[in-house]
């Protein structure tokens, strides 16, 4: 199942489903997703990455999501439902929409308030659901047993005004077993909605695999290494996480002091409480990668160097400058997913950027796991620089121009200096259109994948960006609002970009 192991090198495109045009609201498990992957299909393009798929945080961010296992409620296609007769109708979606669905990012809040709207209708309206889908939807739950405390987390969430679970009252924040069955009790309705609304995003989202997979398209998710606090992974496995019962952080994540920050960065994600894991076979990790993996081909594992070593700070603590490293239980991780998976190589990309260690090297060298170059980082007068093609050892790796992180490239272009912007026309022919310049670069490589973000396809500068790392403000919301056949012009000059240097 290696990405890596196929005789021929391949291209693909990096792009989050809310970024497609076309869908309810912002881009869904429907038409548009399926259009999309028709136009990848048809320019022979056969990798379609993008970020997790899970529900976000407050900010709107895939990386701190209140579930490991879920789906981003935003994502549902009220148009498929309407057609299967799930929902008899949608009209708020238009009302709510008026003037805006076109605009080139989405609104959270419009986002949040079209899917509990649909929620409501799919409860309602649920009684009179034939028995065959009733059927289906409880061999769904029975099947996957997560959604149960997911539900009943996200119900505790909103009746206590969204406040954290350790701001919960007592009884619930420990998860009493006599009050949990009262709340479960008197809000059966409530708990339904959520089931219901992740039953149909997974049903939607299987068409939408299925497809890809008939076409040829390989699919490419992301994890987060950490998870947040303030999710029912923590709330539902406290033993598995270094968190008191009060939900206060024993020891947190982060990095340490780097030429970046002074003062490391200190996330604020409990670190795992590795010992509980290895006593239980790794079972939280064994079901959080078979769950991942019955949505996608491959997965690009983020901060994959913890899987050797982490850097643990004190749950006190207010800078990452006072941590300590820790060896990790990776490499028995690992051969434990091996063998849930039932695979010979496990389908991960090591997300190894930064300052990378001889262990972290190893590690991923022994599982045979593709890391990561980013091109943006490549050129600073170093001719050691790791991230310059001509010093790639192997072809073992997926070759990024940036990643949701990074700058566009455009914007990468005009704020370096003009003395740097010289050398690069000089040493690498680079010309006036700096996107198409460094994707050629990296195609060129000889790293068996390269993939380009659609912003940079579209040759478009930072106000498309998606993220702005150490910034929570218009993060995460831009979305393409050209038509699809407009960006096929674009994917189509790529695709025949590929091909020039014999990439498939």
């Amino acid at each position: 199942m290696s990405i890596i192991n196929k005789s021929d090198k391949s291209i693909g495109i990096l792009l989050h489903p809310t970024s497609i045009p076309g869908g309810t609201y912002c881009g869904t498990f429907g038409k548009c997703i399926e259009d999309w992957i028709d136009i990848l299909s048809s320019n022979g393009i056969s990798i379609w990455q993008f970020l997790p798929l899970s529900p976000t945080d407050s900010t709107g961010s895939p990386y701190s999501s209140p579930s490991s296992f879920a789906l981003n409620p935003w994502f549902i296609d009220a148009n498929e439902l309407k057609e299967n007769n799930y929902i008899s109708h949608s009209d708020f979606i238009n009302e709510m929409t008026i003037g805006i669905k076109d605009l080139d990012y989405f609104d959270f809040t419009i986002a949040n308030e079209i899917s509990k709207k649909i929620a409501n209708v799919l409860a309602d309206e649920w009684i009179d659901q034939p028995d065959e889908k009733k059927d289906l939807f409880l061999k769904w739950t029975n099947k996957n047993k997560w959604v149960d405390d997911y539900s009943l987390f996200m119900s505790l969430k909103d009746n206590f005004c969204n406040a954290a679970w350790w701001q919960w009252p007592e009884e619930y924040r420990l998860k009493k077993d006599s009050c949990i069955e009262t709340w479960i009790s008197k809000n059966q309705k409530n708990l339904l909605k959520t089931k219901l609304m992740q039953w149909h995003l997974n049903r939607q989202w299987e068409i939408v695999k299925n497809k890809a997979s008939a076409k040829g398209i390989k699919l490419i998710g992301d994890l987060p290494f950490y998870v947040s606090r303030d999710s029912v992974d923590v709330w539902s496995n406290r033993s598995l996480f270094s968190v008191s019962n009060n939900g206060e952080l024993i020891f947190q994540s982060g990095v340490p002091p780097d030429y970046f920050s002074d003062t490391g960065q200190l996330w604020g994600t409990p670190v795992y409480s590795w010992a509980k894991h290895q006593r239980t076979k790794f079972e939280w990790w064994r079901k959080r990668f078979l769950r991942q993996f019955a949505l996608v081909d491959y997965l690009r594992l983020d901060h994959f160097r913890a899987m050797a070593g982490y850097w643990r700070i004190e749950g006190k603590e207010n800078t990452a400058i006072d941590g300590k490293w820790i060896r990790s239980p990776g490499k028995e991780l690992l051969r434990t997913l091996i063998d849930a998976l039932r695979v010979e190589t496990l389908p991960i990309i090591a997300e190894d950027l930064g300052v990378i260690t001889d262990d972290v090297n190893l590690l991923r060298e022994k599982f045979n796991l593709p890391g990561m170059k980013i091109l943006q980082f490549a050129f600073d007068g170093n001719k050691d620089n790791p991230y310059l093609p001509e010093n790639y050892e192997g072809n073992n790796w997926v070759v990024y121009t940036g990643t949701h992180d990074n700058a566009t490239t455009v914007s990468w272009w005009s704020n370096l200096d003009e003395s740097l912007k010289n050398k690069l026309k000089e040493d690498f022919s680079f010309s006036s259109n700096p996107s198409w310049d460094l994707m050629e670069l990296g195609i060129r490589s000889k790293a068996k994948l390269f993939i380009a973000p659609i912003q940079d396809i579209l040759s478009l500068d930072d106000s498309s960006r998606l993220n702005t790392p150490g910034t929570v403000k218009n993060n995460w919301r831009w979305k393409i609002n050209r038509s699809l056949p407009e960006i096929n012009l674009y994917i189509k000059k790529y695709a025949e970009l590929g091909r020039k240097y014999y990439r498939s």
